[in-house]
């Protein structure tokens, strides 16, 4: 069975910074293009990034780009997410899904994020 679990979201100022951590188990996670995603509360679902298997690949929605910084442990099997610099429409739950950027095998629960002062 798939399983992402998320963790390390909370609440943080503006300015401020979180490491978000996907535990993947159930899959090879080796070989499998991984993403985050988020949703904000009332809109819909927004794609944020995506590494290739080997890390040697990534991409980042404008939105997030140079603030956000997507990595992976393949022998952990764990991909995080560094969020930086972090704004108030930053706020949003956010999900690791196994898949690219317009393709979904699965998808965790979340980690919420709320920035505020």
């Amino acid at each position: 069975e798939v399983q992402l679990v998320e963790s390390g979201g909370g609440l943080v100022q503006p300015g401020g910074s979180l490491r978000l951590s996907c535990s993947a188990s159930g899959f090879t996670f080796s070989s499998a293009y991984m993403s985050w995603v988020r949703q904000a509360p009332g809109k819909g679902l927004e794609w944020i990034s995506t590494i290739s298997p080997r890390s040697s690949v990534s991409s980042y929605a404008d939105s997030v780009k140079g603030r956000f910084s997507i990595s992976r442990d393949n022998a952990k099997m764990t991909l995080y997410l560094q969020l930086n610099s972090l704004k108030t429409e930053d706020t949003a739950m956010y999900y690791c899904k196994m898949g690219s950027r317009f393709t979904e095998e699965a998808r965790g629960q979340g980690t919420q994020v709320t920035v505020s002062s």
